[in-house]
C-alpha cells in the first residue's frame, strides 16, 4: 500500500495529500471487498482525526504558517542577511555565512523545510548572485539554511517528532513491560541541540574554508534605523527559541508570540500595507489548508495500514533483526533516508515514524538517542543528489539552477561533515544527553513534600 501511494505519487506528479486520500480510499474498499477486515473499523477515523486536530502542537501550525508568510512577504530575510554580511565584511565568505546564519534564525520559525527554501530563494538567493557566489555554491548554501530547522531547536518539525518519538516509546514500553521512564518532547529538544550546533558550525567552517582567498564582496550600506530593526528582530527570535527550547514557553505560545510581533514590527515600519497583509493572509491560509489536509490524509492512511495489518507485520519484520540492534537502527535509519526523496518531515512524522520506532525502541530502548540520530539521518536525506527535497525544490526555485553534478560537488563537504556528526553521535551517546543531568537536578516530589509545602503556604497566607 505504501508502496503504491509512492509509485502514483512519482508517476502522476499529484499532491501527497491527494495521492494517501485516494490509496486510503481504494485499499479500504478493496479490504472490505475481501474480507481483509470489517468496514465498521473505519469509524474510528472520525474520532482519530478530531483528536489530532486537538493536539495542543499542531494548534501552532496556523501560527507557524503565519510567520513563515511574514517572513516570504515581508524584507525581514533580507534585512537580515544585509546585517549578517556587514558583520562579516571582512571575509570572503561574507554572503554565504550570512544566508547560514538567516537560516539558522528563520528555518526554526519557518516550520517546514520547503518554505525556508522558498524564502531564501526568493530573498537572499538573487543576493548571493549579484556578490558573486558561484550558482552551485549558492544553491547548495541555501539548501543547507533551509534544513537547519530539522536540526536547530525548537522547530515545528522537531516538536512534532519529539511528540511522535513519545507516543512510539509509550508503545515500546507497554510491550517489553521495560522499567524506564517515557520520553518526552523537552528530552528530544535537548538531545537535538549539541547535535544540531554541531552541523551548524560545520557548515559556517565549509563556507569560510571555500571563501578564503576570495575578495570581499563590497558590504552592503545599512542606516542606523535598519540595523537596529536587524538587531531587534535577531534578538527577538533567539529569545522565543531559547525560551521553547530551555522549557519557558509552549510551541502555540512562541509562534503567537512571534507572529504578532513581526506583525507589530511590519505595522511600525510601514511594511506592511492592505494589498501585502492579504497576501500573507492567503498564504498563510493555503499553507495552513496543505498542512492540515497532509495529516487529514496520513491519518486515514495510518487507519488503513493498521487495518491491514501492516503494522505488525512490519513490527514482526524488524523484530527478526532485534538481535543485532545496530543493524536494526541502521535498516530503520535507511528507510527514512528512502522516503526523504518523495516525502517532507511533516509526511514521514506522520506515517514512516510510527510504524517503525516502535520496535525500533524495544530493542534500542534511548529513544532521545535515536531521535537525534534520526533528525540528523533526515537532514542528510533532504540534501542527498539527485533526489533529495532540498535538492529538487532548489532547483525548481532558483533562477539560475547550477547543473546536478555541480550542486552535487558543492554539497559534499557538507554531507561528509553530517555523517562525521552522525558518526559521533554513534560513537559518544553521551551527546544526546548533556542536559539530563541538570533536568534531574530537581527531584520529584514525594507526596510528603506537597503536603509539607502546602501546609507553610498556608501559614504563610492565613484566612482572614
Amino acid at each position: 500500500m505504501f508502496v503504491a501511494a509512492m509509485v502514483v505519487m512519482v508517476a502522476t506528479g499529484l499532491p501527497i495529500y491527494a495521492v494517501l486520500l485516494g490509496t486510503a480510499a481504494a485499499f479500504a474498499a478493496l479490504g472490505v471487498a475481501i474480507g481483509a477486515f470489517e468496514w465498521p473499523i473505519l469509524g474510528a477515523l472520525p474520532s482519530r482525526v478530531v483528536g489530532l486536530l486537538e493536539h495542543d502542537l499542531l494548534q501552532a501550525l496556523p501560527l507557524y504558517a503565519l510567520i513563515g508568510a511574514l517572513l516570504n512577504r515581508l524584507p525581514v530575510a533580507a534585512l537580515l542577511h544585509g546585517a549578517g554580511a556587514r558583520l562579516f565584511g571582512r571575509f570572503g565568505a561574507a554572503s554565504p555565512l550570512s544566508a547560514l546564519g538567516v537560516g539558522a534564525l528563520l528555518a526554526p520559525m519557518n516550520g517546514s523545510v520547503g518554505a525556508s527554501l522558498y524564502t531564501l530563494s526568493r530573498r537572499i538567493a538573487p543576493r548571493l548572485a549579484r556578490e558573486g557566489v558561484a550558482p552551485a555554491e549558492a544553491a547548495a548554501t541555501l539548501c543547507v539554511a533551509s534544513t537547519l530547522g530539522i536540526v536547530i531547536p525548537p522547530s515545528l518539525v522537531l516538536l512534532l517528532l519529539g511528540d511522535a518519538m513519545m507516543r512510539a516509546h509509550t508503545e515500546a514500553v507497554n510491550a517489553s513491560h521495560a522499567a524506564t521512564q517515557v520520553v518526552n518532547t523537552q528530552d528530544i529538544v535537548r538531545a537535538a541541540l549539541l547535535p544540531g550546533l554541531a552541523v551548524f558550525v560545520a557548515a559556517l567552517a565549509i563556507a569560510a574554508w571555500r571563501g578564503r582567498g576570495r575578495t570581499p564582496a563590497p558590504a552592503p550600506t545599512l542606516r542606523r534605523g535598519e540595523w537596529i530593526e536587524a538587531s531587534a528582530v535577531a534578538l527577538a527570535i533567539v529569545a522565543l527559541l531559547g525560551s521553547v527550547a530551555a522549557g519557558r514557553l509552549y510551541a502555540v505560545e512562541a509562534a503567537a508570540t512571534g507572529a504578532l510581533a513581526l506583525f507589530v514590527w511590519a505595522l511600525l515600519s510601514r511594511r506592511l500595507d492592505r494589498a501585502t497583509l492579504g497576501a500573507v493572509l492567503v498564504d498563510a491560509m493555503t499553507l495552513t489548508g496543505l498542512l492540515m489536509a497532509l495529516l487529514v490524509a496520513a491519518t486515514s492512511f495510518s487507519l488503513v495500514l493498521r487495518a491491514f495489518g501492516t503494522d505488525a507485520l512490519v513490527a514482526e519484520g524488524l523484530q527478526a533483526l532485534a538481535p543485532r540492534p545496530a543493524l536494526l537502527a541502521g535498516a530503520v535509519l535507511l528507510i527514512f533516508v528512502g522516503c526523504s526523496f518523495v516525502l517532507d518531515a511533516f509526511e514521514m512524522i506522520f506515517l514512516v515514524v510510527p510504524l517503525v520506532m516502535p520496535p525500533v525502541l524495544v530493542s534500542v530502548p534511548d529513544a532521545a538517542w535515536v531521535a537525534a540520530i534520526t533528525l540528523l539521518v533526515l537532514q542528510a536525506g533532504f540534501l542527498l543528489p539527485p533526489f533529495g527535497y532540498a535538492v529538487v525544490m532548489s532547483r525548481r526555485l532558483l533562477a539560475e539552477p547550477p547543473a546536478l553534478a555541480d550542486l552535487a560537488r558543492a554539497l559534499a563537504p557538507h554531507l561528509v561533515a553530517q555523517a562525521l556528526v552522525v558518526a559521533a553521535l554513534l560513537a559518544w551517546p553521551s551527546l544526546a544527553h548533556w542536559g539530563d543531568d541538570a533536568a534531574r537536578a530537581t527531584p520529584a516530589l514525594s507526596d510528603q513534600d506537597i503536603e509539607r509545602l502546602m501546609n507553610e503556604a498556608s501559614r504563610s497566607n492565613p484566612k482572614r
